[in-house]
């Protein structure tokens, strides 16, 4: 038995994050991925609670980056102040990744402007009211994931990722290379 639904809609923001998403999940009906298509950061949250409230009683999913997440946080009030219970699941390495990585590619050891400050996601849906997680194991986010759904509130589990690994194949290093 999957932990999501056949029909579960996941929504994403774009960057290198979202390579482990396109890897390992398995979309099983069609219309079930909703994501930007210019390459905007900040879609994925405000999409899930547009494509939740539309649909309620689908399973609604926001992947999403750190700095695309932190575009658009302000909308987890919106989700707990309508009582959507969205979740997102927040890819945490700190930084900008895909600019780190093109900066990295073109001029080694020389990036500018891609490290970031989070505060903590889960700490912050929690204050508001919400369902708050901070994964820092694989075998720990399933039953975090678990946890999400059966919260039946808006939803953040926080996964911490090594900054080192930029995409799903390549580290800092490799693409240095």
């Amino acid at each position: 038995m999957s932990t999501l639904d056949d029909g579960a809609i996941i929504t994403s923001d774009a960057g290198n994050f979202f390579g482990w998403l396109a890897r390992y999940y398995s979309f099983m009906q069609e219309g079930t991925y909703i994501g930007p298509t210019s390459g905007a950061m900040g879609y994925g949250l405000p999409a899930a609670i547009g494509a939740k409230m539309a649909r309620p009683d689908t399973q609604v999913i926001a992947y999403c980056g750190d700095g695309g997440f932190m575009m658009t946080i302000q909308e987890l009030e919106t989700a707990i102040r309508y009582e959507v219970p969205v979740i997102s699941i927040v890819a945490n390495n700190n930084m900008y990744g895909t600019i780190r990585m093109h900066q990295e590619k073109s001029f080694p050891h020389r990036v500018l402007g891609t490290d970031l400050s989070n505060p903590s996601f889960a700490q912050y849906i929690n204050l508001m009211g919400g369902h708050g997680e901070t994964v820092e194991k694989n075998e720990d986010f399933l039953p975090a994931l678990q946890r999400a759904i059966r919260s039946s509130q808006p939803a953040v589990i926080e996964m911490s990722i090594d900054p080192e690994q930029l995409t799903v194949g390549k580290t800092i290093e490799d693409v240095r290379a």
